[in-house]
């Protein structure tokens, strides 16, 4: 479905990126994020093939090409291992680990090779797009994975078809560069962004605002400990109006109150969302207005509509000012 990359896209390094920042719009995407292996991926309610259905429809609304979005690489195990520990990573080796990850028993029986080849490649692909994706955020000021957003690994744990911590790799990496001092996470996916609430329970340069269904999985009350954590939990048939009410009220509050703790500089802004447009956009104009840089992953994906949904958000962004090719918006 999704067209190739080019390959001078896929050798783009960030070195790179900043040459020809003038080039491309702030999307990462490849075509291997796409995940199939003898259609296991059809055991599992979520739309291995998301990435590339988002791709596609903005593609086909003459938005972004194979030409004009950053084609990462994939990340290595040793810069896995700077958020991950090696007893996980290793524990990935083992094909009955990998399938409790994803939550599709088959996987167990499969060779590991198979395995690396055919599923974790393509996360440890979608990983280094989020790392990529924070970097041009402060670049761009805004900036788009159109993957990612794992946000039930940790750095020793992963599950709920989540293995590897992107977000939290993305952010660690900016901190230990010196690119940033802190950053606020805005997760609005329906379930509980448990993995990278354990990663920064005890740090205070991360704060987390998660809006979820608190009556879905994970249920992880320990990673509720996180100490600059505001939890708005809901139940599900929540009401569109009443959940965009406490949306708005708690992303303007969290972020007023964000901003005069640092002092007015400016940060990196992450969030990701299964895609509301109306929710998509209050949360871009936010930030756009506030001058805080950023960057967005796509996470959940478990109704067949979600791919459309996700690009009509982004569609919209666009057409509302809220995100252009020109790097100067």
């Amino acid at each position: 479905m999704a067209a190739e990359c080019s390959k001078s896209k896929c050798a783009i390094l960030f070195a790179k990126i900043k040459e020809s920042n003038n080039d491309v719009w702030p999307i990462v995407y490849s075509p291997n994020y796409n995940i199939t292996f003898f259609g296991m991926e059809k055991l599992h309610p979520f739309d291995s093939t998301k990435w590339g259905n988002v791709f596609q429809y903005l593609q086909d609304s003459n938005m972004i090409s194979k030409d004009t979005v950053v084609c990462p690489t994939e990340i290595s195990k040793e810069q896995l291992l700077e958020f991950h520990t090696e007893r996980y990573i290793s524990s990935l080796n083992w094909s009955s680990k990998v399938a409790v990850i994803t939550e599709v028993p088959p996987v167990a029986c499969l060779p590991n090779f198979v395995v690396q080849r055919r599923l974790l490649s393509k996360l440890r692909l979608q990983t280094s797009g989020t790392i990529i994706a924070a970097r041009l955020a402060l670049l761009r000021q805004w900036s788009i994975n159109l993957g990612g957003g794992f946000h039930h690994c940790s750095s020793d744990k992963g599950g709920g078809f989540c293995a590897y911590a992107d977000i939290s790799g993305a952010l660690k990496t900016l901190k230990t560069e010196g690119l940033i001092n802190s950053a606020l996470i805005i997760d609005l996916d329906a379930h509980q962004g448990n993995g990278h609430q354990k990663d920064f329970k005890d740090t205070d340069w991360v704060h987390t605002l998660d809006v979820y269904n608190g009556s879905i999985y994970p249920g992880d009350y320990k990673a509720k400990e996180m100490r600059n954590l505001l939890a708005i939990e809901l139940r599900s048939f929540t009401a569109d109006e009443k959940y965009l009410d406490k949306v708005s009220k708690a992303s303007s509050d969290e972020t007023r109150w964000f901003l005069d703790w640092q002092g007015r500089e400016r940060y990196p802004y992450s969030w990701y969302s299964v895609g509301i447009i109306r929710r998509d956009e209050m949360v871009f104009r936010l930030a756009r207005e506030r001058k805080i840089p950023i960057f967005m992953v796509l996470s959940g994906g478990h109704q067949p509509q979600t791919a459309q949904v996700i690009a009509d958000s982004i569609l919209n962004l666009k057409g509302q000012g809220l995100i252009a090719r020109e790097p100067n918006l």
